[in-house]
């Protein structure tokens, strides 16, 4: 019989195994009715698997997703084989009701009262499973599909490392933005300072080679004044 209440999806629950780690899948819960409607969750392996929510209310129109979190198997059954199941009750509830307003006696059935009732099984899947190589491409594989394959990764390292760099920088902006502000006024100081020190430099050089200048001139004056001394006591 096909629930009139609400559209369970999917039909079965694939949880990814892993050896000692958690897994997780979900499952959606729409109200098909203009009603109110009151679910509750039950499993046949309580202790294995924590359910969020396992009861509660749909409202008209609206899905409700529920998270099934498996706990850490130590060992891997048989085929990835897996014999628990989960049923999902749902039941018409009060305009207004809520989680707080939902009982154990809500989902008895009585001749006056519909519950409906929606079976899932349970499906192991490969939490990582291998992609299919064939044997020819294995054998045929070179040097150079090799480094195609390095090149890749390094690619996606870097991209990784780009995008880690780039959300840490957006993070951290507020925080750094007075720290580069203040390196900014230095820089332009450093620079002002710079550019004195070169005109200073400058007006230093021009009056050294004005002394020079003024320096050969007074040589010159002098020798000339000592031939015409000379000159004019050898006249005498």
């Amino acid at each position: 019989m096909s629930n009139t209440f609400l559209r369970i999806q999917p039909s079965e629950l694939k949880i990814p195994f892993e050896l000692k780690k958690n897994s997780s899948c979900s499952m959606q819960l729409t109200n098909k009715t203009d009603q109110y409607v009151a679910f509750k969750v039950k499993t046949t392996n309580p202790r294995k698997y924590v359910v969020r929510p396992n009861n509660g209310i749909v409202l008209p129109g609206t899905t409700c997703t529920i998270t099934v979190t498996m706990q850490a198997q130590k060992d891997i059954p048989p085929d990835y084989h897996c014999k628990d199941k989960f049923l999902i009750q749902s039941v018409l509830a009060d305009y207004g009701a809520t989680a707080k307003d939902i009982t154990p006696e809500m989902f008895n059935k009585t001749p006056d009262k519909v519950v409906e009732e929606f079976k899932l099984r349970v499906v192991y899947i490969p939490a990582n499973p291998p992609s299919p190589v064939p044997e020819e491409a294995e054998e045929e594989s070179s040097p150079r599909s090799s480094n195609i394959e390095d090149e890749g990764q390094s690619s996606s390292l870097f991209d990784a490392g780009t995008r880690y760099y780039e959300e840490t920088s957006r993070e951290k902006a507020p925080e750094a933005l007075p720290m580069i502000s203040k390196l900014s006024k230095e820089k332009a100081n450093v620079v002002e300072k710079n550019q004195k020190l070169q005109e200073e430099l400058e007006q230093l050089r021009k009056e050294a080679r004005k002394r020079r200048g003024f320096s050969s001139m007074f040589v010159l004056i002098m020798s000339l004044l000592g031939i015409l001394v000379g000159y004019l006591i050898k006249k005498t």
